[in-house]
């Protein structure tokens, strides 16, 4: 079998259809039904040199385009970069059941959106993001920071339990924040479950630099995520500097993610569901794990925004309920899988 990279071609191009066919179920189906076709033949109208003539109607057009496209989109980059974030994590730190809020983003986050709504009364919504944005930031910085302060080594263990401990002091302000304004717990909760209901091609170009840049600096590391899988010893022993190359997949990771929860909310169990799965058909080397997580994690949140936004049509459930549902599982079966 021919390999792209340490990747089965038949697995490579199984993940792009998927997130493709994945993107086109996405942009056809909703209170109005548009065939996939037409969807492709409007998109393919849109390509230079191609002489394609799109059969919508400019309600069906803006319905598609200006409508579901930016929600589409938006999932598909935000799944994209938790689960490549997640085969990330568990790569640095040696640790499959780790995902990309282990170092303090989601606590982080959660009190940047949760101060935003408390405090700013005009504009929230604008700053809502930039504000999650931020608080994702210094929780991380914090928590890599108390780590190194432990003596001045910076072990995976050391910064784990860092993450913890900025984890629950940030999650301790935010419960604080929340009782001192009860008036906006519905606000703060309908953020923390996440959703792409509002997404606009704003949104879209606000993360896209972020998680363009953080995937392509983890995919240039992905053979190095092999190396340090032996171990921080073995790893200096080829030659590899374990601390520097840990900070920079970590930031990357980091930023990326908290890109993607900014304008997401706190989306559960992705980072952990499609790296397993990939290891679990694929391999287990992160030559594959690393860009098959990106392609198969932005349809699978797809799929997911899809179910949210009609299972209970027309009200739609929050994503993280949905992902939470396929997760929790999931996640008991990795567990059991690790312990036999």
């Amino acid at each position: 079998m021919v390999h792209a990279r340490g990747i089965p071609s038949i697995w490579l191009a199984g993940a792009l259809a998927f997130l493709v066919g994945a993107m086109l179920l996405g942009l056809a189906t909703g209170p109005v039904s548009i065939g996939t076709w037409a969807i492709v033949q409007s998109a393919l109208a849109h390509v230079p040199l191609l002489d394609v003539r799109s059969h919508l109607s400019s309600v069906d057009s803006a319905i598609v385009w200006q409508v579901r496209a930016p929600e589409v989109v938006l999932a598909a980059l935000v799944g994209g970069m938790l689960a490549i974030a997640g085969s990330a994590y568990q790569g640095v730190f040696r640790n499959p059941l780790a995902d990309p809020y282990l170092l303090g983003v989601a606590a982080g986050a959660g009190l940047g959106a949760t101060l935003a709504i408390a405090y700013i009364t005009s504009g929230s919504s604008l700053l809502l993001p930039v504000a999650a944005f931020a608080g994702a930031i210094v929780g991380v910085a914090l928590a890599y920071s108390l780590g190194r302060s432990v003596g001045g080594v910076l072990g995976t263990g050391t910064l784990l339990l860092a993450g913890v401990t900025v984890a629950a002091f940030m999650t301790a302000v935010q419960t604080f924040v929340q009782q001192q304004h009860s008036d906006t717990l519905r606000e703060v909760y309908s953020w923390i479950l996440g959703g792409f209901g509002s997404a606009t091609w704003h949104d879209v170009l606000l993360v896209l630099p972020y998680i363009t840049i953080s995937s392509i600096v983890i995919l240039l590391h992905r053979r190095v995520l092999d190396v340090l899988s032996v171990g921080d010893e073995e790893a200096s022993a080829l030659g590899l500097h374990v601390r520097r190359t840990r900070l920079v997949i970590v930031v990357a990771a980091t930023a990326g993610t908290a890109a993607a929860v900014a304008v997401s909310g706190l989306i559960g169990f992705v980072g952990i569901i499609v790296p397993h799965t990939v290891r679990l058909l694929v391999s287990h080397s992160y030559r594959a794990v690393v860009p098959l997580s990106l392609l198969v994690g932005g349809g699978f949140l797809v799929i997911a925004d899809l179910l949210a936004r009609t299972v209970m049509s027309p009200a739609e459930l929050p994503i993280g309920v949905i992902t939470a549902f396929f997760g929790a599982p999931f996640f008991a079966v990795v567990l059991r899988t690790m312990r036999s």
